[in-house]
């Protein structure tokens, strides 16, 4: 299980790394429930490497991309939560609409995505490429999304 941290203290805990000659494995999303689908996610991703960071969008980044009614988690929670899972071993939030910034500070050696996004479109990519990284997508757990999940909730809360 990892920690929370800033991008200052990523930059020197990757340095750190790098010197250890350890592999960094990065991923990002708004992880707002976590599901089944998170969870196989960011074990696939670990998999590829000896240490897992994961990129969170800040709230006021997630507004920004899925509208007003999102997160549903405030980032903090978000961040804890996804810290504490197994596989991850530090988390950064992000306020931007991408994690490009993050990803050039840290430069990871593995890039992962998920398979909705073709490689070419994926955000990081020229950076970890031109550093001799790899970019790689997992296939998502079918039906299992942030979502699903509220669009369930409504149906089975919502008053007829």
């Amino acid at each position: 299980m990892g920690i929370v941290v800033t991008l200052e203290e990523l930059k020197t805990i990757r340095t750190s790394l790098r010197r250890q000659k350890k592999h960094v494995v990065f991923t990002n999303g708004v992880f707002d429930i976590i599901h089944r689908g998170h969870i196989e996610y960011l074990t696939k991703s670990k998999a590829s490497g000896d240490t897992l960071v994961v990129g969170i969008n800040s709230d006021e980044s997630v507004r920004r991309i899925k509208g007003d009614q999102r997160p549903v988690v405030p980032q903090e929670d978000r961040a804890f939560v996804v810290a504490n899972l197994t596989p991850v071993d530090y988390v950064c939030l992000f306020n931007e609409d991408t994690p490009l910034a993050l990803i050039s500070a840290i430069v990871p050696d593995v890039l992962v995505k998920g398979a909705d996004w073709s490689i070419d479109k994926i955000v990081g990519r020229e950076v970890v490429e031109q550093a001799g990284g790899k970019v790689a997508t997992i296939e998502f757990v079918p039906d299992r999304s942030t979502t699903n999940i509220i669009e369930r909730i409504l149906q089975k809360y919502s008053t007829h």
